[in-house]
């Protein structure tokens, strides 16, 4: 049983002859207690005439998926199986990084009938997100008590990465396009894997030429004389692209807003949309000390579907990161020669030396590239030095900034490459490192 304000609003009326007859105290003291009195019987009265809130059937219909920071509609479905109307207020209790609105919903439903209630949703988390409870309150006529249950109603949405990145794969597609030789450019595509044989044009390369095929179609009497012949080359495809996300404590740290395990999934699916479109496997593989997701062995469409699925449940772990592990790990999807891209966090030589320490059995084996966000506020905050606070503060970001310089230019000799960037910045600049490796031959 609940009160309503109406009643504390009607049972504050019993000031009034309390004021009037302020002077007779035993007649104003009894004339508040039957106006208690009948206030409480009023409220019975309203109370055994309410529809019951457990005479309610409630059936949910939600959207499997949404993605991060999109809109998506819950319905309830709430059928009233009582003799009398239920008048009342519905209470979702969908957890509060749901972004369910509105949380409190007026009904009136008739005896026998159904009602459909939607409730609008705006995750602002990644994850499960579960709701397994409805409340109900059903009013009197009066509107002076009210019978309150709850109900179990559980049902759950999955809220996956928003791929924010995506905008930028246009202009990525462009370059691979070009890289391909699909597409007419000044410039033939660069590659190692050979295409087929044309004309030599002014502009190629002189170490193109095949002079075995110009021979064979060199023909003294059809007085065209010689025809060079140049061989055309495209990128390797069919090749292994590795992505390894740290899922340890340094995960979990905010860069702009951001956590940054979510930059680490914007850059890893911007890369496999790119390197499943260039027509090479992505693995992927979310790891601290035990496997937290795993992708392997899809493609195209099904490749980015099962990795967002995959992204969704992962929380960054309060614990230390196994990098003694990753080689083993990293060998149980691919055998051959690869490139492994390292998400993680190079902002302190400490914390990076079991990084260090691994990279020479990655390197020896596999092209290895390091992926870390920096946060755009160091570097602002190094270049504003007004007043003593700023000073100080610059100093300790260059600090920062120097220690990412020192674990940089330690993978690198280790033979590594290095990639930073804003969490903004990240996505576009791993993408540009893997189509610069496409162009050097080097994947």
């Amino acid at each position: 049983m609940t009160v309503s304000g109406r009643f504390v609003a009607l049972l504050a009326l019993g000031v009034i002859p309390v004021v009037l007859l302020g002077g007779e105290a035993a007649l104003a003291y009894a004339a508040l207690g039957v106006w208690v009195l009948l206030c409480v019987v009023l409220g019975a009265i309203d109370l055994a005439l309410a529809a019951s809130p457990r005479r309610v059937r409630v059936s949910r219909e939600l959207p499997a998926r949404v993605r991060l920071g999109a809109d998506a509609t819950a319905e309830l479905f709430v059928t009233n199986v009582g003799p009398r109307t239920l008048r009342g207020v519905l209470r979702d209790a969908w957890e509060p990084s749901a972004g369910a609105e509105p949380s409190r919903i007026a009904i009136s439903i008739p005896p026998g009938e159904r009602r459909r209630v939607t409730v609008a949703l705006r995750p602002w988390r990644r994850g499960e997100r579960r709701v397994e409870q409805l409340t109900v309150r059903a009013a009197g006529p009066l509107g002076l008590w009210s019978r309150q249950t709850t109900l179990e109603a559980p049902g759950r949405i999955r809220v996956l990465p928003p791929f924010t990145s995506r905008k930028h794969l246009p202009s990525r597609l462009a370059r691979l396009r070009e890289l391909d030789g699909t597409t007419s450019v000044m410039l033939r595509g660069q590659g190692t894997e050979f295409d087929s044989l044309r004309e030599y044009v002014r502009g190629d390369d002189v170490r193109s030429i095949d002079w075995r095929a110009t021979a064979r179609r060199h023909d003294p009497t059809g007085g065209r004389g010689a025809r060079v012949m140049v061989r055309t080359w495209r990128p390797e495809r069919d090749r292994r692209v590795v992505v390894v996300i740290d899922t340890a404590r340094t995960s979990a740290a905010r860069i702009a807003d951001e956590p940054r395990i979510d930059t680490a999934f914007e850059a890893s699916l911007l890369l496999a949309a790119l390197a499943t479109r260039a027509g090479d496997r992505v693995d992927l593989l979310a790891y601290d000390r035990v496997v937290r997701g795993r992708v392997q062995g899809a493609t195209g469409a099904e490749l980015l579907s099962r990795m967002v699925d995959t992204m969704a449940g992962i929380e960054p772990a309060l614990i230390e990161m196994d990098w003694s592990a990753v080689p083993a790990q990293v060998g149980t999807l691919t055998s051959q020669r690869s490139l492994v891209v390292l998400l993680t966090s190079i902002d302190a030589p400490g914390g990076s030396r079991g990084l260090l320490s691994v990279l020479p059995q990655l390197t020896k084996k596999h092209i290895v590239v390091v992926a870390s966000v920096t946060d755009p506020e160091a570097e602002a905050a190094a270049l504003q030095r007004g007043r003593r606070e700023d000073v100080y503060r610059a100093a300790s970001a260059e600090r920062a900034l120097l220690d990412v310089a020192r674990v940089s230019a330690a993978v690198r000799r280790l033979g590594g490459e290095v990639v930073t960037g804003s969490p903004a910045d990240l996505p576009p600049a791993l993408a540009d490192r893997y189509l610069a490796l496409k162009a050097a031959g080097r994947l």
